[in-house]
């Protein structure tokens, strides 16, 4: 006897996308505004030059601001930021400046003037914008050059990730939907084939 059941199309872009959740940072383009919201959806889809694709709806004021400046930056929160995460992307940065209502500290990045988090994320990514009408218009996809980018050495170190017990608050966090999150924990090592 099978265990599956059918799922509603409408969540099945979750069976696939338990990926990490995401801080989005925005700024204006003369660098007065700034804006940051939560996004599930995001991918690399480049190596050489590395290339990101994430969902920004056109309706947000980070979309807004993205539009205006050129640049993004991606932040990965860990599950010290899961509240804040949560928060950011339940509300608007129109009416709000939600760095200072959550006490969010962050730096601009040296290259492109992003906001960018470190206390409580694992990583950043710096990003160029690379106009794209037809996806940006027709899916809200939006893809981004990484120009430059860093990762916390506890969690993240020789090109691979490393989750522990004692880097729990680094770890990456999934959203799995109404505010429920997982976070990435156990690794698991292969064997290899013999």
């Amino acid at each position: 006897m099978s265990h599956f059941q059918p799922v509603a199309l409408g969540h099945a872009s979750r069976l696939v996308n338990h990926g990490p959740t995401v801080l989005i940072t925005s700024r204006s383009a003369d660098g007065t505004r700034r804006n940051v919201m939560a996004a599930a959806w995001s991918m690399p889809v480049e190596f050489t030059p590395p290339r990101i694709a994430l969902v920004i709806d056109k309706r947000t004021y980070t979309r807004e601001l993205v539009a205006e400046s050129g640049v993004f930056g991606i932040c990965i929160p860990g599950v010290a930021l899961c509240d804040i995460t949560y928060a950011v992307g339940s509300e608007s940065g129109r009416e709000v400046d939600k760095f200072a209502r959550h006490g969010i500290e962050w730096q601009p990045d040296a290259t492109l003037g992003v906001p960018l988090i470190e206390a409580g994320c694992a990583a950043w990514l710096a990003c160029r914008l690379i106009p794209e009408p037809h996806a940006q218009d027709a899916y809200d996809t939006c893809f981004g050059e990484v120009l430059s980018a860093s990762a916390d050495a506890r969690v993240f170190a020789q090109g691979r990730w490393s989750f522990r017990d004692d880097n729990t608050a680094l770890q990456t966090i999934h959203h799995l939907g109404a505010g429920n999150f997982a976070h990435a924990g156990r690794t698991l090592q292969a064997k290899a084939s013999t």
